[in-house]
């Protein structure tokens, strides 16, 4: 079955590069949209699409620099809405009420302690924020969510959403070897990788080591730290808002992200109407899918100059806050669960 849909998209990769060719697109313009079709195949994981759109900007350019930086921010929200479907407001809320202490107070020590980091490094605010929000939450679904409220340019996003990913490449083998040294059961395992490891899908890739209940467990630990998008989101929204309109002397304009009330309304919908958890599957397909060729998109903004900018400060502030909250965090189960 995967090999005949994986033929498909080479297929529709083939015919991307043939139209290209019909309606005249220059070499480097049909090279580019081949490049974004092939991104989209199960072939390609998010940080590899990333790495694609790198690997693009650092050699053929990218040719329509306006149109995909529209589409990356537009693909961006639409992804964090799919999300919603695929979430069970109440599962998600009881596994998170054991937690629900541990995960504001952790958010907010992760989110000054990132401040403070980011001033001390010299990092772009915007950056240091996005590094931030992205370790204490949910990886890329935080970073997206948040990059659009606060105005955040691609390169911004490039460098945290990079720095989050090579993090869950390190956490997909380290945590499982961390958690049988330590002889952690399937259910502290399970919590501990929903609370640490930033993405979904790592979370998933290191607690399937464990079996299924730390499967279980982890899925929903990191699905009801995914909730906390919302509240972030809309006060990082109100924060740089009132900041913009400090510097222009206009009296302040709070605007609440449109797509944070849909992403509430999918996950309700989830949770009430039996048919949507039908399609719920193939909805997170396309926001995986859809993920992956904003990161392409996002990946195409970098220049050599912004790899110049980056060095090694927005690395250290991912590391120093992965690990302050994986140890916390730890040391909070091993108390909490036996």
């Amino acid at each position: 079955m995967e090999t005949s849909q994986e033929s498909k998209l080479v297929l529709a990769v083939q015919n991307t590069l043939q139209r290209s060719i019909t309606l005249r697109f220059t070499p480097q313009q049909a090279l580019f949209l081949g490049i974004a079709s092939f991104s989209l195949t199960t072939w390609i994981s998010p940080p590899l699409a990333l790495t694609l759109g790198m690997g693009v900007a650092l050699t053929i350019q990218n040719p329509f620099q306006r149109t995909s930086r529209w589409m990356a921010r537009q693909l961006l929200q639409i992804c964090v809405i799919l999300l919603g479907f695929g979430m069970d407001l109440a599962v998600v809320v009881r596994a998170g009420q054991k937690g629900a202490l541990f995960a504001a107070i952790g958010i907010g020590i992760s989110l000054w302690l990132g401040q403070w980091l980011g001033k001390r490094l010299k990092i772009p605010a915007k950056t240091s924020v996005l590094i931030s929000v992205g370790t204490a939450i949910c990886g890329g679904s935080a970073i997206a969510a948040v990059a659009s409220v606060i105005g955040a340019a691609e390169q911004e996003i490039s460098l945290a959403i990079g720095t989050i990913f090579l993090l869950n490449a390190a956490a997909l083998y380290i945590f499982p070897l961390l958690g049988h040294l330590l002889h952690l059961t399937p259910d502290q395992f399970g919590t501990w990788a929903g609370i640490a490891i930033h993405d979904i899908s790592s979370v998933v890739g290191a607690a399937s080591h464990f079996g299924t209940t730390a499967l279980d467990t982890a899925t929903a630990v990191k699905l009801s730290r995914t909730l906390w998008i919302v509240p972030i989101s809309l006060f990082f929204s109100c924060l740089f808002q009132s900041r913009r309109t400090t510097e222009s002397h206009q009296a302040p304009t709070i605007q609440i992200p449109w797509f944070i009330g849909l992403f509430l309304l999918a996950s309700l919908m989830r949770s009430l109407v039996p048919s949507v958890a039908n399609w719920s599957p193939i909805l997170t397909q396309f926001s995986e899918a859809g993920l992956k060729l904003t990161l392409f998109f996002i990946g195409t903004g970098l220049s050599i100059q912004t790899l110049k900018v980056v060095g090694w400060q927005a690395i250290a502030q991912g590391i120093v806050l992965w690990i302050v909250m994986s140890v916390s965090s730890l040391g909070f189960i091993l108390w909490m669960i036996h």
